[in-house]
């Protein structure tokens, strides 16, 4: 059995980390390189680094601040933000990165997957998927959670699976931040059509969600989370004993 992943997650904006609540209401968290550093040593399996405004903005990822946020970890870093073409994948790669997260980029051109995929790897492309109910549905949207696309989450992410990306991130807005646990139902629509990795993002509030979210969905294969970890709410170290003592393999 494959270990599951435990995935802190630093949202940046303007340098800094912040946290907010279904996308909105962004609070000052800390530095994101201290925080990089932090988690290096924390326990946790990688490392996903967001620079949320950068699409919405229209403007390139901050260089500066994925570079030295790169240079204090030592587990895998997926990178997002503002990734529109192929050479956005070779620069955020060049910082540091050892996987690219493209969202908004890949609503826009879909066949931006397979290109990237093709040239740097499947492993290396990662679809990140915004998305919450509407009518009746699961909908995407694009520019940081702001923009609804009128596409449907559980076909767009069976197309980034036909287009190439490697790994999914599945960030429910519903419960971005409201730490009431893991929008299980979503999840599983999603993994009930895809065969490749699922990361888990959006409602972790304690460690119990976790393993009712690696109980409830056993294919999903990794729990991302934000603001329990920021605060010292939650230890990684500790939530994985608690996993492994629930049954759920992870690397201790």
């Amino acid at each position: 059995m494959l270990a599951k992943r435990v995935i802190p997650c630093l949202d940046v904006r303007d340098g800094r980390v912040v946290k907010g609540r279904k996308f909105v209401g962004l609070q000052d968290v800390a530095d994101p390189v201290a925080l990089a550093r932090f988690y290096n040593s924390a326990g946790a399996d990688e490392l996903v680094f967001y620079d949320i405004t950068a699409s919405n903005e229209g403007r390139k990822l901050f260089a500066e601040t994925l570079t030295a946020v790169a240079s204090e970890v030592f587990i895998p870093l997926t990178v997002g933000g503002g990734i529109n073409e192929l050479s956005d994948f070779e620069r955020v790669l060049k910082c540091g990165a050892d996987k690219v997260s493209v969202n908004s980029g890949a609503i826009a051109d879909p066949s931006l997957i397979g290109r990237a995929a093709k040239k740097y790897g499947d492993q290396c492309v990662v679809l990140s998927i915004d998305a919450k109910r509407v009518n009746g549905r699961f909908e995407v949207f694009s520019k940081g959670g702001r923009v609804p696309t009128g596409i449907d989450a559980v076909e767009w992410a069976r197309r980034g699976q036909e287009e190439g990306a490697g790994e999914i991130v599945l960030n429910s807005i519903d419960t971005d931040g409201v730490r009431g646990g893991f929008d299980i139902e979503m999840l599983q629509a999603v993994c009930d059509v895809v065969g490749i990795p699922v990361i888990a993002s959006g409602g972790a509030g304690k460690e119990e969600d976790f393993v009712t979210l690696f109980r409830e969905i056993p294919s999903v294969d990794a729990g991302l989370a934000a603001g329990i970890f920021h605060y010292g709410e939650v230890d990684i170290h500790h939530l994985k004993r608690t996993l492994a003592a629930a049954g759920v393999a992870v690397r201790l």
